[in-house]
C-alpha cells in the first residue's frame, strides 16, 4: 500500500519506524538493548514525535515513558495503549516498535479528525520487555505498576553482566524507588490497557486477515538449566544392559511429552512444548562414546492454568519412569514461570463491534508468546490486544509487517476509542 494512501497516523507510523529501522540497525535486523542506547534513542524519539502531537511527556522510576494526551475531564480514569521499545539481538524493527507507534498514530488521527477525547489517553513506551537482556518477566510494566519484586533488581543483563538496578540508574532512573514499589501510575487510574503488537506467529497469515484480536496471553515454565545424567563408557565395549545413556534417557523423555502433547490437542486444549536447546561437553563426547551428560531447556506454554500444572505433573512422573528405566538421573536446575492472562471479553466485544463497522476481518487468535499486556490483566485492570499480520514470525530480522495492515489496526483502534470514550455507554 502506498504512503499515499495510509491515514494521517499511519504515514505518521511508517515515518517513525523508518527512522527507527536506519537508527538502530545492526545488520541482520536490529539492535535495542534493554536500558541501551538503541532503547534510550527509540524512547527519545517517540517523546519528541509525541510531544509534537501536543502530549505531555513524563518517566517513571524505572524509565517507562508516559505520553498523555489531555481529555476533556481529567478526572475519569485514562485509557493506556502501550508496548514496548527494546528489541532482541539482530532482530526486527516490529516487535514491540509497532504497538508504541500505533497509539502515536492513534493520537495523530484524533488530531487530524478533531477529536478530543472525554478521558485522557496515555501512550506507555515500556523498558525491558524483551527477556533475553534480563531473565525476567515484563521488569518495565510490573515496575510501572509498582509490582516489580525487589530482587528482580539484582538480576544481571546476558551482555554486560551488570544488574538491573545498575542500569537503570545509569540511564538516570530511580531503581531505589522501583525497589520500594512506587509505581509509575495507579492501577485504579487506568480504565483499560490496549496494546497493539505484530503476531509472532502464521494464524493471521493463513487466514488472510490484516488484524486480529487476541483472546488470551500464555503462560508458561521453562527450565533453563536442566540436565540428564548418565554415565560415559566406551561405545563398543560397555553392553546394553550396562548402559547409562544420556541420549536414551532423554530421547524417552521427549517422546513422552510428545505423546502428552497428542493428548492435550485431541481434548482440545492448546500448548507447546520446546526443546529449544541441546547440547553435550565437546571435550566429553565422541563417536566412539556413550554419551554420560546432555543438557537441555525445557519451554511448556499455555493459556490455560489447569494444562500447564498437567504437563508439570506429567513431566515429574516421566522423568521417574525414564530414570527407573535407562538408569539415568535428570537434574531441572532453575524455574523460570509466567501467568496466563485473558483478556477482557468487554473490549473483546468492542473491538469485534468495530471492526464490523469497518469491515476489517479481523478473527479471534490467541497469543502465545507473552506480552506486557499479560501484565495489567493479571493486575486486574481490563485489558485487550490487537494482532498485526505479520510473515517470517519474529524475533529475527525477517518480520514483513506490511504499513497497510498497521494502518488497518490503526483504524480499528480509532473507531474502538471513540465508541470506549462515550461516556453515555460507559457503567
Amino acid at each position: 500500500m502506498n504512503s499515499a494512501v495510509l491515514t494521517a497516523g499511519g504515514a505518521l507510523a511508517e515515518r517513525i519506524l523508518n527512522v527507527l529501522a536506519e537508527a538502530t540497525a545492526d545488520t541482520p535486523g536490529v539492535r535495542r538493548i534493554a536500558y541501551g542506547p538503541g532503547e534510550r534513542f527509540a524512547h527519545n524519539l517517540v517523546r519528541e514525535e509525541a510531544q509534537k502531537l501536543g502530549a505531555a511527556a513524563r518517566t517513571d522510576a524505572a524509565g517507562n515513558l508516559y505520553l498523555t494526551l489531555s481529555g476533556r475531564d481529567p478526572d475519569p480514569p485514562a485509557l493506556v495503549i502501550g508496548s514496548h521499545l527494546d528489541s532482541v539481538a539482530h532482530g526486527g524493527n516490529f516487535d514491540g516498535a509497532a504497538g508504541v507507534v500505533a497509539g502515536l498514530a492513534l493520537m495523530a488521527e484524533l488530531m487530524a479528525q478533531g477529536v478530543r477525547l472525554h478521558r485522557d489517553l496515555i501512550v506507555l513506551a515500556t523498558r525491558a520487555e524483551e527477556a533475553v537482556w534480563f531473565p525476567l518477566s515484563y521488569p518495565g510494566s510490573q515496575a510501572a505498576l509498582g509490582l516489580l519484586d525487589p530482587e528482580a533488581l539484582e538480576a544481571k543483563r546476558s551482555d554486560s553482566g551488570r544488574t538491573l538496578a545498575e542500569h537503570m540508574r545509569e540511564e538516570g532512573f530511580e531503581p531505589d524507588a522501583v525497589r520500594r514499589g512506587v509505581p509509575g501510575i495507579d492501577a485504579g487510574r487506568i480504565t483499560a490497557f490496549v496494546e497493539v503488537h505484530i503476531e509472532q506467529g502464521p494464524r493471521l497469515v493463513a487466514a488472510g486477515a490484516p488484524v486480529g484480536i487476541v483472546t488470551g496471553i500464555a503462560g508458561g515454565f521453562r527450565y533453563v538449566g536442566a540436565k540428564c545424567l548418565g554415565a560415559y563408557a566406551h561405545s563398543g565395549a560397555e553392553p546394553r544392559f550396562a548402559r547409562h545413556d544420556a541420549v536414551l534417557g532423554f530421547a524417552d523423555l521427549v517422546a513422552a511429552l510428545e505423546i502428552e502433547w497428542d493428548a492435550l490437542e485431541r481434548e482440545g486444549h492448546e500448548a507447546t512444548i520446546t526443546f529449544g536447546r541441546v547440547q553435550s561437553d565437546p571435550t566429553q563426547h565422541g563417536g566412539s562414546r556413550v554419551l554420560g551428560e546432555l543438557g537441555f531447556t525445557l519451554d511448556v506454554r499455555s493459556a490455560e492454568a489447569t494444562v500447564l500444572e498437567r504437563v508439570e505433573a506429567r513431566l515429574r512422573t516421566i522423568l521417574a519412569e525414564v530414570s527407573a528405566r535407562r538408569g539415568v538421573a535428570f537434574e531441572l536446575g532453575p524455574r523460570f514461570t509466567w501467568e496466563p492472562a485473558t483478556m477482557s471479553p468487554a473490549l473483546m466485544a468492542g473491538l469485534d463491534r468495530a471492526a464490523i463497522e469497518l469491515r476489517i476481518n479481523a478473527p479471534h487468535v490467541p497469543s502465545g508468546a507473552g506480552h506486557d499486556a499479560a501484565t495489567f490483566a493479571g493486575a486486574g485492570i481490563p485489558t485487550a490486544m490487537l494482532f498485526v499480520r505479520n510473515e517470517n514470525g519474529s524475533h529475527n530480522p525477517n518480520e514483513a509487517m506490511e504499513i497497510a495492515d498497521l494502518d488497518q489496526a490503526i483504524r480499528l483502534l480509532l473507531r474502538f476509542v471513540i465508541d470506549f470514550d462515550n461516556p453515555l455507554d460507559q457503567p
